[in-house]
């Protein structure tokens, strides 16, 4: 790791010599612009001009990704869009340890630039001044396990569905009957916040009564991820409201609040922040457009989320299974010692959904989130939890699903609702 710059590697494609895009891009996001100026000197270019280190050709294609591009003149009617991998080397001391700052300057303008057709963000190297500025998850991995009293297999949980609309009455029979069935974690959608229909005050107070009951009586309490995504001082009262409540962990909308305010938070917070990545789709989705998840979620860990949504296998969503291990092997691999952070897997998810989770990944330090998977269980809540158990049991066995079914009612009832998933 470089001690004194930010080394950004982005996938590029360009109707013009890789090596000119390459400079241009380190050119706008540092000392250049589009024509040179008085007081842009040799020297001030050599110490705050970000320097082009790698450029890796990769294939050429016939037309754009995407539109806006502008081919150079001499071209004509012949243009070629190549591609590759580019590493561009900024100077720290142009930005510092900041979050906001560095985004500015490894994003930024570069995808308005006529000189790309695709442009992508897929990794960082970060410094260790970036450390020291944030001190990255409070709780992690450990943290998260001791809190939630699980040891030795995934937390398995779920998501309160109806999303929006329940009752009082409502959420709290959902709530008791998922804390008495023995799950580990339950937490809001995110679209729960703050709604004038059912307030979070009043949330809290329902959720933690019910919570608190049934730890009183099996010694198990649930962590309940309570969304309190909002204006930072909102963030911050909610905070305190659920801690006072007895409440074990928070959510927050990541791309809704900002890297700034989830930092802020951080460093008030006394409870696990569980970092939901709502519109990362937005600047994921295009493979040439964005920031891939390998750079994301190293900005998240730094501003100190514990848990981190990587979508699900076999899910709603558009990743493929591949896509998501790495997700998850990202979350997991080390990070300025142990910033790692328990990745949290969800969409369309269900007990059979642990047999490729854990071949693919080969680790148990996931929190497994199924909402109709568990809700959706024909023999109830208490059977959907029992079944997303069995589900694990047989991965962690190396039985199959068919198998351990035969001896497993519940595991049997969600094969037979849910197995066309997958």
């Amino acid at each position: 790791m470089v001690q004194d710059s930010v080394l950004a590697t982005y996938l590029i494609e360009t109707p013009h010599p890789l090596d000119h895009a390459a400079a241009v891009i380190a050119g706008e996001q540092s000392s250049g612009t589009f024509v040179a100026i008085p007081g842009e000197t040799n020297e001030l270019k050599q110490r705050y001009g970000a320097q082009v280190l790698r450029i890796e050709a990769l294939e050429a294609v016939a037309a754009p990704s995407l539109p806006g591009s502008n081919p150079p003149r001499s071209a004509g009617g012949n243009v070629q869009y190549r591609r590759g991998r580019i590493t561009i080397s900024f100077p720290l001391h142009n930005f510092g340890p900041s979050l906001p700052s560095l985004l500015s300057t490894v994003a930024g303008n570069l995808y308005e630039l006529q000189e790309v057709s695709g442009l992508r963000l897929e990794d960082l190297e970060l410094p260790p001044a970036f450390a020291e500025r944030y001190p990255g998850p409070a709780f992690g991995i450990d943290g998260t396990r001791k809190l939630a009293q699980v040891s030795g297999r995934p937390l398995i949980g779920t998501i309160v569905k109806p999303s929006i609309g329940l009752s009082k009455e409502a959420l709290c029979k959902l709530v008791r009957d998922l804390a008495s069935a023995g799950l580990d974690f339950i937490k809001d959608d995110e679209l729960q916040a703050d709604p004038p229909y059912f307030s979070l005050a009043e949330r809290v107070a329902s959720v933690m009564a019910e919570i608190q009951r049934v730890a009183d009586a099996t010694g198990k309490k649930a962590m309940y991820a309570f969304n309190i995504t909002g204006d930072v001082d909102h963030m911050l009262r909610s905070h305190d409201l659920i801690r006072k409540a007895g409440g074990t962990c928070v959510m927050i909308n990541i791309n809704s609040v900002g890297f700034a305010a989830l930092a802020h938070v951080r460093r008030h917070c006394e409870l696990p922040i569980h970092g939901h990545r709502a519109n990362f789709g937005a600047m994921s989705r295009h493979p040439l457009l964005g920031i891939g998840f390998t750079a994301y979620q190293k900005l998240c860990r730094l501003a100190g989320v514990d848990h981190l949504h990587v979508g699900g296998f076999n899910g709603k969503f558009y990743e493929s299974n591949d896509e998501v291990g790495r997700s998850i092997k990202d979350c997991l691999t080390p990070l300025y010692g142990d910033y790692r952070v328990m990745p949290a897997i969800s969409s369309a998810q269900w007990a059979g959904s642990a047999l490729p989770i854990y071949a693919a990944t080969r680790t148990i330090d996931v929190v497994h989130l199924a909402g109709g998977g568990i809700i959706a269980h024909p023999g109830g809540t208490a059977a959907g939890v029992l079944s997303m158990q069995q589900g694990w049991q047989a991965a962690l066995a190396g039985a199959t699903l068919e198998a351990y079914a035969q001896t497993h009612p519940e595991l049997r009832a969600a094969i037979d609702k849910f197995g066309g998933r997958g």
